[in-house]
């Protein structure tokens, strides 16, 4: 159950994080606000998957050795 609380936490502080560089920070700071919030938007986005990919084979493997014990 903590672990499941603890993932929410994680999801909810990482929505509204900042996941731009120093050099997408510059680009989006000329675009101004909608269009910086969308570029943030679409970081958070492709960020994602590789998180998600890590996630299953760590649950994955997590499973199959609680299973061999």
């Amino acid at each position: 159950m903590k672990y499941i609380i603890l993932t929410s936490l994680i999801l909810i502080v990482d929505i509204v994080a900042k996941a731009q560089c120093s050099m997408c920070t510059k680009t989006a700071s000329q675009l101004g606000e909608k269009p910086a919030l969308g570029l943030n938007n679409g970081i958070l986005y492709l960020m994602l998957a590789p998180f998600a990919i890590i996630g299953v084979i760590a649950y994955r493997w997590w499973k199959s050795q609680g299973r061999s014990q």
